[in-house]
């Protein structure tokens, strides 16, 4: 991915558990068992009870975007519910070399482990490389690094898997109407993530040779832009069937277009699991009848896998004694069936 050091790059794109169900083993006080020999050594898994002193530095982007600022809150809510974790938290910052300074603070300052969402993964290659060599696994979060040695895990979303869901979801709803059209409010296109969520939408789409995209709209991740552009494909197009946008705080300005316009004759999915965007859901009051998950609560499991690294533990529930290299989100939809289950994730 290119370089990125606009507030607008750094949103990442996802959609189907979160991520705190991802890491449930992570906190789990049950022991493996195996039909192939005796269960695992309760001291192998990381669970709640306090052990071993973890110093955890935490360097990520500048919170100036609701998804940005809930992987901040995630990440210190999740070390305060441990006795045995402190936190070492950088400022966060969208200027690359800003941020490679923080890093390299946090390595000097020889914290037991990294957790880093890199404003440009390529450009902090160098910088978590120097964490490894240093004795200081790496836990590289959602925006990854040019090279696999820069880090021990990672952990993030899944942006081709954010529009298969959501293609799908739509395929499902419209499947038994004949000639259905939709359209596509995406991100800002010069980003790979943008890319990579129109196209998992459009293989979607594929198994539903009923349904045709009929336009596509490139917003640019906020409300002013989503208002904007969804106030220009809605006069473009008078009659369409369904609505994907690709961000739920562009959604928020996208709504404001759609209520102006008077139109209530689609469905609208949404994208990332904003707060605002599942009250708009629980009410169901309006065109947004669901939204894509790509859950800020993966700075949380960031916490956990390591904390579990720097007590040289593993993950509850599996038979390897390590965590694992690579843990991709599931993008899960919610719509008004399931949306109580994920409030308390949405992030404002």
């Amino acid at each position: 991915m290119p370089p990125i050091t606009s507030r607008r790059g750094l949103l990442m794109g996802a959609a189907a558990v979160s991520a705190g169900a991802v890491l449930t083993g992570c906190t789990s006080n049950e022991p493996k068992e195996s039909d192939d020999g005796p269960a695992r050594n309760d001291q192998a898994v990381a669970d709640d009870k306090p052990g071993k002193e973890v110093t955890i530095g935490f360097a990520g982007p500048q919170a100036d975007h609701g998804w940005l600022n809930a992987i901040n809150d995630n990440a210190k809510r999740r070390a305060e519910k441990y006795q045995d974790v402190t936190l070492e938290l950088t400022e966060g910052s969208n200027d690359t070399a800003a941020q490679i300074g923080q890093v390299e603070t946090l390595i000097n300052k020889k914290v037991d482990v990294l957790v880093v969402l890199p404003a440009d993964g390529k450009a902090l290659t160098q910088v978590g490389l120097k964490a490894m060599k240093a004795g200081i696994p790496v836990v590289n979060l959602d925006r990854v690094f040019a090279s696999a040695q820069a880090y021990r895990c990672w952990i993030g979303g899944d942006n081709y898997g954010m529009g298969l869901s959501a293609g799908h979801y739509i395929g499902e709803q419209l499947k038994h109407k004949e000639n259905a059209r939709v359209v596509e409010l995406a991100g800002l296109d010069n980003l790979e993530l943008t890319k990579q969520r129109t196209k998992g939408f459009d293989d979607a789409l594929k198994n539903y040779p009923n349904v045709k995209k009929v336009a596509r709209q490139a917003a640019e991740f906020t409300v002013e832009s989503g208002q904007a552009k969804m106030s220009q494909l809605l006069q473009a197009q008078k009659d369409f069937d369904a609505l994907w946008n690709h961000d739920d705080d562009q959604g928020v300005g996208a709504l404001r277009a759609v209520k102006q316009a008077g139109r209530d004759d689609f469905l609208m999915v949404g994208g990332a699991g904003a707060l605002s965007a599942f009250q708009e859901i629980k009410a169901d009051r309006g065109v947004l009848k669901a939204t894509v998950l790509y859950p800020p609560t993966m700075a949380a499991s960031a916490i956990d896998l390591a904390r579990a690294l720097g007590q040289g533990k593993g993950v509850g529930g599996m038979a390897e004694f390590e965590i694992p290299a690579s843990i991709t989100l599931y993008s899960a939809v919610v719509d008004k069936d399931n949306v109580d289950q994920y409030m308390s994730t949405g992030f404002k």
